[in-house]
């Protein structure tokens, strides 16, 4: 079993060779879409997954797959030759959700923002509810500050 420091730059090494080959020895025009974003190894390097993103539409995206599924063994030859290993991992190909998520984040907070200015603007003339000093202090009936009950009694310490 291989260190996880060496199954993180063996992952890194993957993406870029997967990223050439699909620019290099990849002879479809469906390839020219995708973007290679990550690649993770298993500690035991025989498993590798690679994150990929594709500009266009859910067409586009579903061409990108077929192009992958379908070259995955001249791919994961690339990736045997540029690797110094002794077994080359298997590949698989996995739609990276990153940007639609990041997309729908943006959304919600787009939205978050414009509720903020509503709200803004109804505060702007708004006085609160109730008195400008909403904590209660205890007063006598002539306004001074009320005593305790405590305070007059003496208190003999050294008393057994």
């Amino acid at each position: 079993m291989a260190d996880p420091a060496r199954a993180a730059r063996l992952a890194q090494r993957i993406k870029v060779v997967v990223a050439e080959a699909l620019r290099k020895s990849v002879k479809d025009d469906r390839a020219e879409a995708i973007t290679v974003t990550d690649a993770r190894v298993t500690n035991d390097l025989q498993h590798a997954t690679v994150y990929y993103t594709v500009f266009g539409d859910s067409a586009a995206q579903e061409g990108a797959r077929e192009v992958l599924d379908a070259k995955k063994g001249v791919l994961r030859r690339e990736v045997g030759r540029n690797l110094t290993i002794r077994l080359t991992p298997t590949l698989e190909f996995v739609a990276d959700e990153v940007p639609v998520n990041a997309s729908h984040v943006e959304d919600l907070l787009r939205q978050a923002r414009a509720h903020d200015e509503e709200v803004a603007k109804l505060a702007e003339g708004a006085q609160p509810a109730g008195d400008a000093d909403p904590y209660r202090k205890p007063e006598d009936h002539d306004g001074a500050e009320h005593e305790s009950e405590y305070d007059d009694v003496d208190v003999d310490i050294d008393a057994e």
